[in-house]
């Protein structure tokens, strides 16, 4: 064996990696690492993939003084003393997270104790770092000694490019990091977060394992494959792995009784026994084959939640707000839907709003059916939710991410506005989340508009042409521009309002239209998807309410 062998029991080893040669790989362009990367080019080979190691970690950028192995052989005897390794305590801030074995001998798992407490005496900012076990644990198979996987493993942490970012550090940046995948599940994995809804008590502590699924139940061969795409591509590999994990789960479990009572276990279980369900390739080949956001898109909206979490007084470990625990029962009062059916509703609201409570604002029954009401009652709330019941005992809503006084940016005209995390929904005759689009086509207009003048106004509103013809610079519809300080044009075409009617744009080509009176409705469906219909083309409202978002926490 080689010099990169000594902390591997290769009994426990795949055979077909002990391969050992002196292959070398020669790449400098980018795009051919990546592939490499991608394709397993160094998988099959131990020596290789520990150089390819050394060698792109050797590359981050770090802060000027960053702790090397020179120091740990400096510092080890004085922290470790003559204590038993194996039984070595781990600093808080793993959060008693799994110490995975890999395949390593006894040597390499004790060795793992040692390098962490070493780490927790050099970086003490460190406060919540779960995956740290994991990382040395892999890095130690590759490495020539101890010192070497202490400095590899200190140049990863202390990372000083803010483009690139490595393994979370802090409790807010964890906990965030949790709810934007929260977020990525709720619009990229639909299926398996309705599933997930239907068998957890609380939806976000199971995503809130998101990252245990890569860094401490993961087998060896596939954690392997993900950090040499993750070291090359960087933190959005992570998110992409994680839901095609999540989307492999739902595919073979779907249909079948859980094995416990606890998803959350299960799916520990499922992914230590993944190799049952998928080889490391197709899972790669899946996770890449999801058209997920930019690195810039998932950057703001990380921020977005931290934001959230911050202004919530969220920044240390605490126990998460159980989502069904949000819409308290004794409390929520509603003449059209269920607590039930709010909760299902919450489950797909993005996660910074999921901590809140729902507070009526509006409501036909008491406020009367005035849009002018409407708009002064729902003014200086955001997000908002609408929920109407038609007199055919249709339910059907939207959760809406801008506050209703932008309207007013348009003057007397019909103005758009919204992001793309709106979305409708239908509750009756059958539950029905609708994906967002861009509201632009001409034609529905025609359909959702009167007759005459108020036709052509709408008409010319909603035409593509009001859409700026160059987004090539455009961010995100996913988060509201305001929010980040930037150019009004990265704002959507989601909602619109005027003294005369509104208009939600729907995902999937579903349009809502309301008159002024707020007593008649119409929907239009503008393309050929198979999906149903938010409800009749054309109702009567039996009631609406509108509901904003209480911060009990701050309150």
């Amino acid at each position: 064996m080689d010099e990169y062998s000594c902390f591997v029991d290769w009994d426990k080893m795949d055979s077909t990696i002990q391969t050992q040669d002196s292959k070398e790989l020669i790449c400098t362009d980018f795009q051919e690492f990546k592939q490499l990367a991608r394709q397993g080019f160094w998988a099959k080979n131990h020596s290789l993939r520990a150089k390819v190691y050394l060698k792109l970690i050797g590359n981050i950028p770090c802060r000027t003084v960053t702790p090397d192995a020179n120091v740990y052989r400096d510092i080890v005897v004085k922290i470790v003393g003559k204590r038993n390794t194996g039984t070595l305590p781990l600093p808080e801030f793993v959060d008693n997270s799994l110490v995975p074995n890999y395949c390593l001998n006894a040597e390499g798992i004790g060795a793992v104790r040692k390098i962490i407490c070493c780490i927790a005496n050099q970086f003490p900012d460190i406060s919540f770092c779960p995956a740290l076990p994991s990382v040395v644990a892999l890095l130690l198979h590759y490495s020539r000694d101890e010192a070497e996987c202490f400095e590899m493993v200190c140049r990863i942490l202390a990372c000083n490019d803010p483009s690139k970012r490595l393994i979370d550090q802090t409790f807010l940046a964890f906990e965030s990091s949790c709810m934007t995948f929260g977020d990525l599940v709720n619009k990229y994995c639909q299926a398996a977060h309705k599933l997930m809804v239907a068998v957890s008590e609380d939806v976000l502590e199971v995503y809130s394992d998101w990252q245990r699924w890569l860094f401490g139940e993961l087998p060896l061969v596939y954690v392997a494959r993900v950090f040499d795409v993750f070291l090359v591509e960087g933190y959005k590999v992570l998110y992409r792995i994680a839901l095609a994990l999540l989307k492999v789960f739902h595919k073979v479990r779907a249909g079948q009784p859980m094995e416990s009572d606890n998803v959350q276990q299960d799916i520990r279980a499922f992914v230590r026994d993944i190799a049952k369900s998928v080889s490391p390739e197709k899972l790669l080949e899946k996770a890449f084959a999801i058209r997920l956001f930019s690195r810039k898109e998932i950057q703001l909206l990380h921020m977005a939640n931290e934001k959230a979490l911050q202004q919530k007084g969220i920044t240390v470990k605490q126990k998460r707000q159980n989502v069904h625990l949000a819409v308290h029962a004794e409390n929520f009062k509603s003449e059209i839907v269920s607590v039930k059916e709010m909760r299902d509703i919450w489950s797909w609201i993005p996660e910074r709003f999921a901590l809140c409570q729902p507070l009526l604002l509006f409501t036909t029954l008491e406020h009367g059916c005035s849009l002018n009401r409407f708009y002064s009652h729902s003014e200086g709330h955001e997000p908002t939710l609408l929920v109407i019941k038609t007199t055919a005992k249709e339910v059907c809503g939207a959760y809406l991410s801008t506050d209703w006084s932008e309207r007013r940016r348009g003057g007397n005209k019909l103005s758009f506005f919204g992001t793309g995390e709106c979305f409708v929904f239908r509750l009756q005759p059958e539950v029905e989340r609708y994906e967002w689009v861009i509201i632009k086509h001409p034609e529905l207009a025609v359909t959702a508009s009167e007759p005459g003048a108020k036709s052509t106004q709408v008409s010319t509103v909603l035409s593509s042409s009001s859409i700026p013809s160059d987004s090539s610079d455009r961010l995100s519809p996913f988060l509201a521009a305001r929010h980040f300080n930037l150019p009004s044009k990265t704002a959507s075409m989601f909602m619109a309002g005027s003294n005369e009617c509104i208009i939600i744009g729907g995902g999937d080509g579903q349009a809502l239209y309301l008159d002024a009176d707020l007593n008649h409705g119409r929907t239009s469906h503008c393309n050929t998807f198979n999906n149903q219909p938010l409800c009749s083309e054309s109702f009567q409202i039996s009631a609406m309410e509108v509901w904003g978002f209480k911060d009990t926490m701050n309150a």
